[in-house]
């Protein structure tokens, strides 16, 4: 019994050996090949940093507010008798919108006209009495003041017709009607509303520190969402003399030509104003920036002679960055960067220093300073 274990543990003994001899020698190629592998060179995107020119701005919210806009009302009451507009119809000044009935003030017209006449018949009779010494001046006085007084009632009577005849105060596009035919109107009652669109006014307001480098006829940039591909260009027009002492800002107003119309009264906008000066900055893409809590850094492509091969290849350094301004699709370096580098700008966590890599940029996306992405 004793000789068979002692022979089966031989047997196994013998088979483990075998076993951890040939493991040994797989792991031992594995090395040698190990030593001898290449790793082959990473494909990424890159772009050139150059220096270059952006503009400065002072962004801000606005409001867009109509050069003149009123809502048209009745100035004194009366009843609806023509309505002369469509809602939404261009008006010139002085077009007649909406009359009023003017019977009565017709027939106390017609009444004045003829007391006005009777006057003028008295006046002229007294006059000649007067020649005549057959009427004293007292006569002649009361008279001539009747006189003037039929005339002032008649002009009275064609005040109130000219009030109930209502006209566009200025040159605009109409709202909606809110009268209707033979509706009484009580004195101040909304009629429709009128705006003034073109050109219209932007208001907004900036903060005190960038009050100095303001002036009028500087250009302004807005956008609105009603039309986020149009960018609609005008100028400063004026700021208010005094700073907001609750917020400690100044409001400022520019003008915008709106042809089309676009722009309405009450919109919420973004605008830009346009500083005269530029600045030089190393603005790489976004996509460049590997942005970590410890600090940020680059991949910056450089050109290496290979000791064994002696071919040129191109390898990674992680180079540390201070950011600066953002604007689109790109970043301002500050620090760290030097105008003429090679930076990758796709796929950096994945990257290392020292990694071989080989640039390709068919398919790599171009980047803008004003991106407007189509929704996908």
């Amino acid at each position: 019994m004793l000789k068979k274990i002692l022979f089966a543990a031989v047997v196994v003994s013998l088979i483990v050996g075998a076993i951890v001899f040939a493991k040994l020698g797989q792991f031992s190629a594995m090395g040698d090949a190990a030593k001898n592998m290449v790793m082959p060179a990473e494909t990424v995107t890159a772009m050139l940093v150059e220096e270059t020119q952006w503009e400065q701005f002072i962004n801000a919210t606005a409001t867009v507010t109509a050069v003149q806009g009123v809502k048209v009302s009745a100035e004194i009451s009366g009843r609806v008798s023509k309505i002369n507009f469509q809602s939404g119809a261009f008006v010139k000044q002085g077009t007649t919108i909406v009359e009023l009935d003017i019977a009565s003030e017709n027939a106390q017209l017609a009444s004045a006209k003829a007391a006005a006449t009777l006057a003028e018949t008295n006046l002229i009779r007294a006059k000649k009495l007067n020649k005549q010494k057959l009427a004293s001046q007292d006569v002649l006085d009361s008279a001539e003041a009747k006189v003037k007084e039929t005339v002032a009632q008649i002009n009275n009577v064609r005040a109130l017709i000219a009030k109930k005849i209502i006209k566009a105060p200025f040159t605009g596009r109409l709202g909606l009607r809110q009268v209707n035919l033979g509706q009484i109107l009580g004195e101040g009652d909304a009629i429709v509303s009128l705006q003034t669109l073109d050109p219209i006014y932007i208001d907004f307001s900036i903060p005190q520190k960038a009050l100095s480098r303001l002036k009028p006829g500087l250009e302004v940039r807005v956008t609105v969402d009603a039309a986020p591909e149009v960018i609609f260009v005008g100028e400063i027009l004026a700021s208010n003399p005094e700073v907001d002492p609750v917020i400690r800002s100044v409001r400022v107003r520019a003008m915008i030509a709106n042809p089309d119309e676009v722009l309405r009264a009450g919109m919420f906008a973004n605008a830009s104003v346009v500083m005269p000066e530029k600045k030089t900055v190393l603005a790489v893409a976004s996509t460049a920036i590997a942005f970590a809590t410890f600090g940020d850094s680059v991949f910056v492509i450089e050109k290496k002679k290979n000791e064994q091969s002696g071919e040129t290849e191109q390898v990674l350094r992680q180079q540390f960055v201070q950011l600066g301004q953002r604007r689109g699709d790109f970043v301002d370096v500050i620090e760290g960067l030097k105008d003429g580098e090679t930076v990758v700008t796709s796929g950096v966590f994945k990257l290392r220093s020292g990694m071989k890599v080989v640039v390709d940029n068919t398919l790599a996306p171009k980047p803008g300073l004003n991106p407007k992405p189509s929704d996908s």
